[in-house]
């Protein structure tokens, strides 16, 4: 409780009406004590019978999980305990989680006679589970004297989960798709050396697809149709070193790496492969060997929602040499990782050229966006110039070290995170249909 800002003024003018009653002698001093007596009496009467925080209560209706990097609606309700007492306007105040941005000040506005209600916007950041514990509301007495505060208990745990939407709102589904049926369609029913169908042999096919023991039995030519292999292994490799706590776009590196390779484990499962994921940092982590089913989407999901943040700087040899030991056949592995000095770069492109001679390799990784923003300043000043020459100098840096892995057979997938995900599954599908597996 405190005194708000009208009791505050008409102190003030009582304290006004007291210096210019003892500025004249003559006028009764008995006014000003009379005055005094009368506010202090208002104030303890608007304390009496105005209802303390102990007789409100606050209710929480917030989902339970979060995509990072998305928003949900977390709504308070303020209400009397007996459901009778009417319920005024009050300001609210909310300390969010590290994990969940909202706001922090916010109104709470009548809904009925008995409840006043928010909904607040609130951003996944960082994976995780995160409990909203209090919150604070401030609501005026009866007379407006005084500002009643009181602070309620929430309790209230929110998952920040990586994010699959791509998968559930069926973009991924759709991109498989437009692959399959689309222009694409004959160089993955084509020029496979897995056997798919039987069809009718029409003009323009190649005739050493013709089945000559089939034809005959059917009394007409029929061509073999092939398709491209299924139950190739996929390798998901995630850096989570302290490069990828980065935020780019509000959220960390590691983040952007970890949708799009589930957005990626998703198409590989529904295409027939079979999907493991690998977490390294200064040393490996976790291993999870190759998988097909959906159930291994949904294991795939757990490991990468329980992977910590670390702030340890990556061991790019002993991770990529771990993983080829544990590799028995030729598999597809997707290193997402990131560099910035020479001597971690030139480590990195050595233990992916190892690492490529038994497996097909891609490397992903994500552009700086305030390294092209450099490009656009205006430069009025030598500090300037010095920023955009070293920005120049690191872009001209990578750029070499992305070209030399490229001319080692590695393919490289350097983009801004909103179009990594196409990206990524637009590589896998055209390794796959040219069977470099």
């Amino acid at each position: 409780m405190r005194p708000s800002v009208l009791l505050l003024v008409l102190a003030c003018a009582v304290a006004t009406l007291t210096v210019a009653v003892l500025a004249m002698p003559s006028a009764p001093v008995e006014i000003a004590i009379v005055t005094w007596l009368l506010l202090g009496a208002a104030g303890i009467v608007d304390w009496v019978f105005s209802p303390g925080a102990r007789h409100f209560t606050v209710e929480v209706n917030a989902p339970a999980e979060i995509f990072s990097g998305e928003e949900g609606i977390v709504a308070l309700r303020l209400k009397s305990r007996d459901g009778v007492r009417p319920v005024p306007q009050a300001a609210g105040r909310l300390r969010w989680p590290d994990g969940v941005a909202g706001p922090v000040g916010f109104m709470l506005l009548p809904e009925s006679r008995e409840i006043a209600s928010v909904a607040l916007p609130a951003r996944g950041l960082r994976r995780g589970k995160w409990r909203l514990l209090s919150v604070s509301t401030l609501r005026k007495s009866r007379l407006g004297l005084l500002d009643l505060i009181g602070n309620h208990p929430l309790d209230v745990e929110i998952a920040v989960v990586p994010n699959v939407r791509s998968i559930t709102a069926g973009e991924v589904d759709t991109q498989l798709a437009a692959t399959e049926f689309g222009a694409k369609a004959a160089s993955i029913h084509g020029e496979g050396s897995e056997f798919h169908q039987l069809r009718e042999f029409v003009a323009g096919m190649d005739t050493r697809m013709i089945d000559y023991k089939r034809s005959a039995r059917h009394g007409a030519l029929v061509a073999r149709q092939m398709q491209a292999e299924r139950n190739h292994s996929i390798v998901l490799a995630l850096d989570n070193g302290h490069l990828m706590r980065e935020p780019i776009n509000g959220l960390a590196k590691i983040d952007h790496m970890i949708n799009a390779s589930l957005a990626l484990a998703w198409a590989g499962i529904q295409s027939g492969d079979r999907v493991g994921l690998f977490s390294f940092d200064a040393r490996p982590r976790l291993f999870v060997p190759p998988m097909e089913g959906r159930r291994a989407f949904a294991q795939m999901r757990s490991h990468t929602a329980s992977l910590e943040y670390r702030l340890v700087e990556t061991n790019h040899t002993l991770a990529l040499s771990h993983l080829h030991q544990r590799l028995s056949r030729r598999s597809l592995v997707i290193v997402f990782s990131d560099f910035v000095d020479t001597t971690t770069a030139e480590l990195l492109i050595e233990n992916m050229q190892v690492l490529n001679r038994h497996h097909v390799v891609v490397f992903v990784s994500l552009r700086d966006p305030l390294l092209e923003a450099y490009r656009r300043k205006p430069v009025n000043s030598l500090n300037m110039v010095s920023e955009i020459v070293a920005a120049a100098d690191l872009e001209r840096e990578r750029k070499r070290v992305l070209d030399k892995l490229s001319r080692l057979g590695v393919f490289v997938i350097e983009t801004a995170p909103g179009g990594l995900r196409p990206e990524l599954i637009s590589t896998y599908l055209s390794i796959r249909s040219r069977e470099l597996i």
